[in-house]
């Protein structure tokens, strides 16, 4: 099965993939792709103040719940620690570009971890009718086919399961582009007196993000070749969706050499798989604990838990997915019974009678 997007490029996206093709480098071990601008010399208005209103407004919240703020600034302070964001000298700071623009930004929780926060940087803001996604484009949709990427999981007995961490800060921005990624932040926890910083990767939130960490992703792949196996190539382009890598094979050797392989090819553009869980006890002794999905997990002793995969429950000791029915308190209306149906998340459809 082909999982690849068949459908027809627009001459925008083909013009965006050629673009791509351009600017690719590999810088300190990474990809280096600039961002997808509409024009070479775009024009963004001075915002800086919008963003201080909305620094402000965080800094409510942060004062509010120290617990927030504890998470926030963890997240922020790995941003730094790994070359993600680099504070800015007064000198550069002071420099204006007809790119540089500050992203707002605002912290969210998943929803099934609600212990885990993500900052995310508001890339549609707006100022004067400009954000810093209106002036992109969104690039060629180069996401695999999630129901292809499914069905190939269901295909062979040995199930492997992992995800790249930081998918789209792993591939960097020219330092031109770097000034339109501006932020302002607290260097300490006092909250007072801002300092400029700006992101030195391409960011979630970001229009353009996906399509170029896909293009890089498939990339590796294509520089891989000759040096690694055809099925770690094979795996890469065609098992991962956006950063989640979902695969099975016929056996434990096989499913032991292919992690083996698709770590070191992944590693060498940057990328770091990580959180790894199979339906194999001997698959997974060969993985490192730290880079598990349940770095604790005794394999002796306990059962294989359950594990979220692209949005499905996942009985990793049966393999075999599972489906948590909520009776909706919802009224016997059209608007009610569609909010029931669709919430019910069933991509490939094996609850379609329940439904």
């Amino acid at each position: 099965m082909n999982r690849s997007s068949k459908k027809a490029m627009s001459v925008e996206n083909q013009e965006a993939l050629k673009r791509m093709e351009n600017l690719l480098q590999i810088v300190d071990g990474h990809y280096e792709i600039g961002m997808l601008w509409k024009s070479a010399t775009p024009w963004l208005s001075n915002n800086k103040q919008m963003a201080e209103v909305r620094l402000q407004a965080l800094k409510r919240k942060l004062q509010r719940d120290e617990t927030f703020h504890r998470k926030y600034r963890e997240f922020m302070d790995k941003l730094i620690e790994r070359g993600y964001a680099r504070k800015l000298t007064e000198e550069e700071a002071a420099r204006r570009s007809r790119r540089t623009w500050y992203l707002p930004h605002h912290g969210v929780f998943h929803p099934q971890k609600k212990d885990k926060i993500r900052v995310v940087f508001d890339a549609a803001a707006m100022q004067d009718g400009v954000s810093l996604n209106n002036q992109l484009h969104q690039g060629p949709d180069l996401t695999n086919s999630l129901l292809g990427v499914l069905l190939q999981f269901r295909q062979y007995p040995i199930a492997l399961v992992a995800d790249i961490a930081g998918m789209f800060n792993q591939v960097k921005v020219p330092p031109e582009d770097s000034d339109a990624l501006r932020f302002l932040w607290w260097e300490t926890n006092d909250l007072e007196s801002p300092s400029e910083f700006q992101m030195t990767s391409h960011i979630f939130g970001a229009k353009d993000s996906p399509s170029c960490a896909n293009f890089c992703l498939k990339r590796a792949a294509e520089d891989s070749k000759g040096g690694f196996s055809d099925e770690a190539v094979n795996a890469v382009t065609k098992d991962f969706y956006v950063d989640d890598f979902v695969k099975s094979v016929r056996s434990v050797n096989e499913a032991s050499s292919l992690a083996n392989e698709v770590t070191c090819l992944l590693s060498e553009a940057g990328f770091r798989l990580m959180k790894w869980m199979s339906n194999s006890r001997e698959v997974l002794s060969e993985i490192p604990d730290r880079e598990r999905a349940r770095p604790t997990l005794d394999l002796n002793l306990e059962n294989l838990p359950l594990e979220r995969t692209l949005g499905v429950q996942w009985d990793v000791e049966k393999d075999a997915f599972l489906f948590k029915v909520h009776v909706p308190h919802q009224p016997s209306k059209k608007r009610g019974i569609l909010s029931a149906v669709s919430s019910l998340y069933d991509p490939m459809g094996f609850v379609c009678p329940v439904i």
